[in-house]
């Protein structure tokens, strides 16, 4: 009603003038520690935003494969090793440095003026990352519709098909024994003289699936090639506008309404993988399958591949989504006194675990499919597309009450899209909110709701003919190198440049006083593992590059020019703001470089009451101008 309010007044954020004409913030109430940025209502909003914002698709259609193809259960021991060395210390890291300040991925960087770039690169991939992930979210959705059907549109062969599509595989020929000669023959042959072939001599036609040829045919329409852009896919458009609109709806309150929506969409996928889990269990050749996951012998000797290694740390990396600036804008909505530590273990273990769940969900189906086609398992598994949009509706296709489970299983991918996606958006508005607070004080909505509509039309492109080809094109570069390169000058300046210890002693105004024994780990993997470990998987990954290609289709010279364009662009901004920064500033070069590499004046506890004596000297957030500039790019540092 605007009369002051007790909890609000008593708060430890500023004293506001809640008269009748102040309009209230959506993003805040009167309960909340920061008036003016608001706080989640409840750490269980919290806490579930980060571990829907953690577990994505990456965890149903990567993490499966990838153990299967790195020695089934002996893979969990790099993959454990390397959350532990790699992802929690990051992850640690981005909740602490969000919490501490409560501010977003390019505000924060007061930490160190010099790489507020890095700040930028985040937002900026977050941005390009955002654009394609709602059009695999459409992809979900169109198919969630499409199993409103008696019959399975992709169970078998129908009008759209052509000669290749075939339920089962087709022999062409084999070896036969003929009067006591060995021949080779068409198949033809061979059943017309009632001859059988010879085992390890049947070669198959080249035949494909009804579900792949529904995807290419059907659902994208896909063209030859980037070349060729055709005509955009007026169903795949109409659900890439719905999906904006859901993303819309539940941010448009901020923090305020995307915490209440995730008690479903980050709570119901597991509900849908243990009911796949036990209805996979159940069917003919679930063991064959979940034998190919963990392995019926686990193979150690894999441990001894760096390949090994390197996929459990590239897994772990992009699976806890660290350095993409969502953990360090969720965290900055928390109230300074939080126990972001316990938090940050319990979401990392949360999303391993539920890597591990979703591998046996997957599988046990997966090999039932073997089962019924009589083939290996080794032949229907797959991972990325193929898995989500192929292999996986084709084996669904083979249960009794189908529909059923189709709906079930693109209901859930839709749902881990979806908090995935909150949380992207969300930092987006976040950074927007720091930079003009007042604006999104009073137009929260309508930039919410602008920043949907902007992004829809940018991912126009992507539900074009040529839309897949766009899609992996972008996951192929930003969701690469910019996040890697991101990840290690984020740590190299706050752990060497801001300071190690220095940060830990932020942390404990925080959580408390901690003894050197707690920290021990914590040194040894920020001031040395993590950041050596980061650097081999960037250089691996750059030693080992190649071109992008969609299946057996080749990229053109010019998209992947674009493609080196889209990850330049991200990463640019981290050496022209560090320019800028250096010619702002006053003194020789070397002095410029130091007062650059310095904390600036307003940098500490967001509130007056959480500064202590170590941020007495700090100056009011919202007064201090002259330590921030503009770039060309529209943001203030």
């Amino acid at each position: 009603m605007g009369m002051l309010s007790l909890p609000g007044f008593l708060s430890c954020g500023k004293k506001k003038d809640f008269s009748l004409s102040n309009e209230k913030d959506a993003h805040a109430s009167h309960s909340d520690e920061n008036l003016e940025r608001g706080n989640w209502s409840n750490k269980g909003d919290y806490l579930l935003s980060m571990v829907g914002y953690a577990v994505g698709l990456g965890n149903v259609w990567r993490f499966p494969y990838l153990t299967y193809q790195n020695g089934g259960g002996a893979f969990l021991i790099p993959y454990t090793l390397m959350l532990a060395l790699a992802g929690l210390p990051l992850f640690f890291m981005e909740c602490s440095l969000g919490q501490f300040a409560s501010l977003g991925p390019i505000s924060i960087w007061r930490i160190l003026p010099l790489f507020q770039g890095v700040g930028i690169t985040m937002v900026i991939i977050s941005t390009f990352v955002s654009i394609y992930y709602n059009v695999i979210i459409a992809y979900a959705l169109y198919y969630l519709f499409a199993s409103f059907q008696k019959v399975l549109p992709w169970s078998d062969c129908f009008s759209w098909a052509d000669e290749f599509c075939s339920k089962i595989r087709l022999v062409s020929d084999c070896n036969a024994t003929l009067h006591g000669e060995i021949i080779h023959a068409n198949y033809s042959f061979i059943t017309s003289n009632n001859l059988t072939c010879m085992n390890g001599t049947v070669h198959y036609k080249p035949v494909q699936f009804p579900s792949e040829q529904y995807w290419n045919k059907v659902a994208l329409q896909r063209s030859s090639g980037l070349d060729e852009t055709g005509h955009i896919v007026w169903y795949l458009a109409l659900c890439l506008l719905l999906s904006w609109m859901i993303v819309g709806a539940a941010l448009f309150k901020g923090i305020k309404s995307s915490g209440k929506v995730v008690y479903f969409t980050a709570l119901f996928p597991y509900v849908i993988l243990l009911i796949l889990l036990v209805r996979g269990a159940t069917l003919e050749g679930a063991l064959d399958g979940i034998e190919y996951y963990i392995g019926r012998q686990s193979n150690i000797t894999k441990l001894m591949e760096a390949e090994v290694w390197k996929d459990a740390a590239t897994q772990i990396f992009y699976s806890l989504s660290v350095a993409w600036g969502g953990l360090v804008a969720l965290s900055s909505y928390n109230k300074f006194h939080n126990n972001c530590y316990s938090d940050a273990i319990f979401v990392c273990v949360i999303n391993c675990v539920t890597s591990v769940f979703a591998g046996f969900a997957i599988f046990s189906i997966l090999g039932h499919m073997a089962f019924v086609s009589e083939r290996p398992v080794s032949e229907v598994v797959d991972s990325g597309f193929d898995l989500a949009f192929v292999a996986y509706p084709e084996a669904l296709s083979k249960l009794p009450v189908s529909p059923l489970w189709s709906f079930l299983f693109f209901f859930m991918l839709l749902l881990l899209g979806l908090d995935s996606q909150f949380a992207t958006i969300e930092t987006l508005t976040t950074t927007i909110q720091d930079i003009y607070p007042e604006v999104m004080k009073k137009l929260r909505i309508p930039m919410t709701l602008g920043v949907c509509i902007l992004l829809f039309f940018l991912g126009l492109i992507c539900v074009t003919q040529a839309g897949i080809y766009w899609v992996n094109l972008i996951d192929h570069f930003c969701a690469g190198w910019g996040i890697l390169i991101a990840a290690v000058l984020e740590i190299i300046g706050i752990i060497y440049i801001y300071g190690g210890n220095r940060f830990i002693e932020d942390i404990e105004m925080m959580i408390g006083k901690k003894s050197r024994v707690f920290w021990l780990w914590w040194r040894m993997c920020w001031f040395f593992i993590t950041p050596v470990l980061l650097m081999a998987i960037l250089v691996w990954s750059l030693i080992t590059f190649s071109p992008p290609t969609y299946g057996s289709v080749s990229y053109p010279a010019w998209g992947t020019a674009v493609g080196w364009c889209m990850i330049i662009f991200c990463v640019i901004w981290i050496p022209i703001v560090a320019i800028l920064k250096i010619v702002k500033a006053e003194g020789n070069l070397c002095q410029r470089i130091v007062s650059c590499c310095r904390p600036t004046a307003n940098w500490g506890p967001y509130l007056e009451c959480h500064r202590g004596e170590r941020y007495s000297h700090i100056v009011d957030p919202k007064k201090e101008k002259e330590h921030e500039i503009p770039t060309v790019a529209g943001f203030v540092y």
